[in-house]
């Protein structure tokens, strides 16, 4: 499995919200802070995205496409003077099957998702990430094009299953924006995504992530990308923000926390898998990383997925 892939699984991404707005008129709509990732492109008409604490606003044509990953609040409007209207308190009377009609639609549309993570540590994606990534070349228009094609139809067209359908289109789209913005190198900033958009670098990751249990070294991560050993360690250091030591310690935690939530094997069994000649050097190590050891981790989980239990 490749590093985005291998991410996104241990974060399990869920679709929250997939739906849009069909709008006509003047319009203005203000949106509170969020968590997770929003996702949303244009199909058709023109607006303008302003963000809470980014000085431009951006103005989108049909086919952008746009993900807000640092839960800012921020506006979307046909006109920046117009007072926004907050988005609860729109009429509910409005919505089919996801889509909000304003001031009659048929004007612009706007289509997306709200995604949320399930799993822990969401800082690993979301923490160096811009507040906006906009992405409109015409490439990257025509990439979108088939998902927002088939959300637009699942969306608007009442048939079987289209809200299940939605979801995994608005799932799609947000992967495939995710690819298209590594793909850019779009407002670079020190950390493990942009890291993947180096290929000398990604190598040396992808090793990390194809087999977190081999005995790593410096010298043989700087062999698989490549590169002299300074040379690895000071971009690896300066894209990731860490060391490649470090980063394998980090991910082979995550994998570990991930492993111990389930409570489906023994931690001596998770330490031998993950290059731990002991269960208490693995220990020591997950305690260094998560704070606690890997006992307390898989209790204090547990105990808090049961009491978020419907039945509990």
């Amino acid at each position: 499995m490749d590093p985005l892939s291998d991410v996104l699984r241990l974060l399990k991404p869920v679709t929250y919200v997939a739906g849009g707005f069909d709008l006509g008129g003047d319009w203005s709509i203000a949106f509170q802070a969020h968590s997770g990732i929003k996702c949303y492109a244009l199909v058709s008409g023109t607006c303008w995205l302003a963000v809470e604490g980014v000085d431009h606003a951006v103005q989108l044509q049909a086919g952008d496409c746009i993900l807000l990953p640092n839960g800012r609040p921020f506006r979307l409007a046909r006109r920046l003077d117009l007072d926004p209207v907050p988005f609860l308190d729109l009429r509910r009377d409005g919505w089919n099957n996801g889509v909000a009609t304003i001031n009659g639609g048929h004007e612009t549309l706007i289509l997306g998702g709200h995604f949320v993570f399930a799993g822990a540590h969401t800082e690993i994606l979301l923490g160096a990430m811009p507040p906006i990534i906009h992405l409109h070349e015409q490439h990257d228009k025509t990439e979108l094009r088939w998902a927002l094609e088939r959300m637009r139809r699942e969306l608007l067209d009442e048939r079987p299953g289209n809200a299940l359908i939605a979801q995994h289109l608005a799932h799609l789209m947000l992967v495939h924006a995710l690819r298209l913005y590594l793909a850019h190198g779009i407002n670079q900033n020190a950390g493990w995504l942009f890291a993947l958009s180096d290929p000398q670098i990604a190598k040396a990751i992808g090793a990390i992530h194809a087999d977190p249990g081999t005995r790593w070294t410096l010298p043989r991560l700087a062999s698989k990308a490549g590169m002299s050993r300074s040379s690895f360690a000071r971009r690896f250091k300066t894209m990731v923000g860490s060391s490649p030591i470090d980063y394998l310690t980090r991910w082979r935690m995550l994998l570990a926390s991930d492993r111990l939530s389930a409570d489906a094997e023994p931690i001596s069994a998770i330490a031998m898998s993950l290059g731990y000649a002991s269960e208490s050097a693995f220990s020591t190590a997950f305690k260094r990383v998560m704070g606690c050891s890997p006992r307390d981790y898989a209790r204090d989980t547990q105990q808090k997925d049961q009491g978020l239990h419907p039945l509990a």
